[in-house]
């Protein structure tokens, strides 16, 4: 147990089986009106540890009038799973509160995340990427109850593991708030007439990592105008909700119609069609990620670089490059007498090595 590492740690230590004991604050330092002053001997200990007070202050200055507290505990604790007195202090920085928590909470925390985590390593990495991942909530239990219910949907260890790395406040939510979304997810299955409605809410949890930090409001909101803006079918929304078009379920309500919106004027100017429209988005709508002047700047380029607009409508994926990108490979493929009418575009979807492999089996001469 870390408690009985020998103190060779860089900064003056206590023993983390409990909290300091209360220190006397600063009555000298300025405080708003009404509110205690910030303790002095913390921010000295604070100090001692690296900590950006500047940072601590905007983030949760309320941390800095506190009696009872446990940085150097936590410190301590970090150090014995491998954290650099840098990496310490940017967490306390980021995420004061993290102070408040006890020794206790900090082992028992550390297993349940460590039950998903590969090694301590690991936990450090999202620690210090996003401190209020782990420090955020205090309840361990509300955590156990989480992992335990996201298991029985089917959930492996390697997606609890991609959801506490990606959306960590997933675990903060209660069980109930989570179970709500499930049950959400399912209902959308049965509206559209799945037959599975469990594994159609896993398949939307695993394509949208975010879907439990929204609210189901939200997403309701999303389905009923794509259903009605674009006239889907019930199997075109199924297929849709089940595949690609659960990433953008959560994106914002008005976001969402203005980049619909938007996609069906710059459409319309070019001489399509509503079924157009539809279909392109039914064939990738994560296009409607992308902003609305992009959007229309990517494909002007890819016209004027001489990409039929058909192909673009076919495979909107390529909409997702940026438009450097394009503007580059273009450049390399006309300089070749590249025919995208007769060859098609999937050269322009594919990785910077691939592309330039392609390239020399085009040109040995020139790119070989």
């Amino acid at each position: 147990m870390f408690q009985k590492q020998v103190l060779r740690f860089l900064w003056p230590v206590r023993g983390c089986a409990s909290l300091p004991a209360p220190r006397r604050p600063c009555s000298s330092r300025p405080t708003n009106q009404g509110r205690p002053p910030e303790n002095e001997s913390l921010l000295e200990s604070l100090s001692l540890l690296g900590v950006d007070l500047s940072s601590a202050r905007r983030r949760q200055p309320g941390v800095l009038r506190r009696l009872l507290t446990n940085e150097r505990g936590l410190a301590l604790f970090l150090k014995s799973k491998g954290a650099e007195p840098e990496a310490v202090a940017s967490i306390i920085s980021r995420f004061p509160r993290s102070i408040t928590r006890s020794c206790q909470h900090l082992e028992e925390r550390w297993t349940l995340w460590r039950n998903v985590f590969r090694s301590d390593a690991e936990v450090l990495g999202v620690l210090s990427r996003s401190p209020e991942s782990f420090f955020r909530s205090s309840d361990n239990e509300n955590l156990q109850e989480n992992i335990s219910f996201l298991r029985t949907l089917g959930m492996t260890g390697r997606d609890l593991h991609r959801l506490l790395t990606t959306a960590p406040r997933t675990f903060s939510n209660s069980v109930e708030l989570n179970r709500s979304m499930v049950e959400f997810l399912k209902s959308m299955c049965v509206r559209f007439g799945g037959a599975d409605p469990q594994s159609f809410a896993l398949a939307v949890i695993s394509r949208n990592l975010y879907i439990f930090i929204r609210s189901t409001g939200r997403i309701r909101a999303n389905v009923d105008f794509l259903c009605s803006s674009l006239g889907l079918s019930d199997a075109e929304a199924l297929g849709l909700f089940h595949g690609h078009g659960a990433q953008i379920l959560d994106v914002s309500h008005e976001s969402l119609k203005k980049n619909v919106q938007r996609l069906r004027e710059k459409l319309g100017s070019l001489g399509c069609s509503e079924d157009h429209l539809r279909r392109m988005i039914l064939n990738y709508s994560p296009v409607l990620f992308v902003s609305s002047e992009r959007l229309s700047d990517k494909m002007d380029c890819l016209l004027d670089g001489g990409v039929p607009l058909e192909k673009i409508l076919r495979k909107p994926k390529i909409l997702d490059f940026s438009l450097d990108c394009l503007r580059e490979r273009l450049l390399h493929l006309n300089a070749l007498g590249y025919d995208f009418q007769r060859n098609g575009v999937a050269v322009l979807d594919t990785s910077k090595k691939r592309f330039f492999s392609k390239l020399q089996r085009l040109s040995p001469d020139t790119y070989g």
